[in-house]
């Protein structure tokens, strides 16, 4: 028994710090309930373990100032990595969460997946001068449906190489486990860290960029669904526009992009949209910037783009009412409040449900990397403590 009590209090003092930063024995034992003798000898294992320190000092009242701990950055690191069609772009961060090397690579570099991804780690580590065998969190955002119970990307537009036993391969090459993660899964982790649904249980993110995606959060936690395909909303069936078609074809053969909302907008899609307002740009969010810094002439192409995402919003919230609708990705980024507010109005036109539409306030300008570091961290973390 006394051994599981210090074990519980290790962990109850050492989760403290990882969520609070740096504080002294005083504020350990007074948010964890334990006395201060507990509490000084909580800290000593931990120090004796190498995971916290002492890292500064807090003025107090007339006594001597109390010695501020904190866990130790190099007691864990993680990597995480956003795959696409034209790059690989890996972040290593220490167990605070801040990044200490960031690389890009091009997938082409190496045919296969697995070489390609265990390259563009290796070449991360080796920038922040961290071992591979050191990561404790190893987390991959890709375009397209992973599914939940093999982990593998079930299929993906952008990644035809990525077939299934790649996460088995991944996991086996790097000697650790791996996941797998939706793109905008990631950036929804991000926004509800670092942006506009902080600290909220229950919101959807829509993005819209080359493709269009949705992350859908409930009770805090990211809505898979049974095959991995909750959010896939671009094949949402729009009335007067094609239905999507051939999306499951035979191997080796990708599925089609045409029908659905997907259609309407996708970058592709506001970019030619744009083109037919006299809004042409290198981009679809330059498109939109361009029409938003127009003021009057530019309110028409902002409509019609508002009145296609709201076919999409309504849909999820008359179903799901998350609450919160978060636009990101080049058009919803783009958009800012002048595409928002429009958005909003638009619901409530259709739908009994009017929900808050924001734009995405994560400042990374990498938001799926970001959120794959932090799955990694919270994967690390409970490793940490349960180690």
């Amino acid at each position: 028994m006394p051994r599981l009590l210090r074990e519980i209090n290790d962990r109850a003092a050492l989760e403290l710090l990882l969520a609070s930063g740096p504080m002294t024995r005083g504020q350990i034992g007074e948010l964890t309930g334990l006395s201060k003798v507990t509490a000084s000898q909580t800290l000593a294992r931990l120090e004796e373990r190498g995971l916290v320190e002492v890292v500064g000092a807090q003025a107090g009242g007339r006594g001597p100032n109390a010695a501020l701990y904190s866990v130790i950055p190099s007691s864990a690191y993680v990597a995480g990595l956003e795959v696409g069609p034209g790059l690989i772009s890996t972040a290593v961060a220490d167990i605070h969460g801040r990044t200490i090397s960031q690389v890009t690579v091009d997938p082409d570099s190496h045919p296969d997946p697995v070489a390609a991804v265990h390259d563009a780690i290796t070449k991360a580590c080796r920038s922040a001068k961290v071992g591979l065998g050191r990561l404790r969190g190893v987390v991959i955002g890709t375009p397209g449906v992973v599914d939940p119970r093999s982990g593998d990307v079930r299929f993906s537009f952008d990644l035809p190489g990525w077939h299934e036993g790649i996460h088995e391969a991944l996991a086996g090459d790097l000697k650790r486990e791996v996941t797998i993660e939706n793109d905008v899964n990631l950036a929804a982790i991000a926004e509800r860290a670092d942006g506009a649904a902080r600290g909220i249980d229950d919101f959807v993110l829509l993005w819209s960029s080359r493709g269009l995606g949705m992350a859908v959060m409930l009770g805090g936690r990211l809505h898979r669904g049974r095959s991995g395909s909750a959010g896939e909303i671009g094949y949402l069936p729009v009335p007067g526009v094609p239905l999507p078609e051939d999306i499951r074809t035979a191997p080796g053969r990708l599925p089609s992009l045409a029908g659905g909302l997907q259609s309407l907008v996708s970058a592709e899609a506001v970019a030619e949209l744009a083109q037919g307002y006299g809004f042409a740009a290198d981009s679809a969010g330059q498109c939109v910037q361009v029409a938003v810094a127009a003021g009057a002439e530019g309110e028409p192409l902002l409509d019609e783009i508002a009145r296609r995402l709201a076919l999409g919003v309504a849909a999820v919230c008359v179903i799901l009412d998350p609450g919160l609708v978060v636009l990101a990705g080049e058009v919803g980024h783009a958009g800012g409040e002048a595409l928002t507010s429009r958005v909003e109005e638009a619901v409530a036109r259709v739908c009994p449900v009017r929900p808050q539409v924001v734009t995405t306030a994560v400042t990374d300008p990498n938001p799926v990397l970001r959120g794959a570091v932090l799955a990694a961290l919270d994967q690390a973390r409970q490793e940490l403590l349960t180690s």
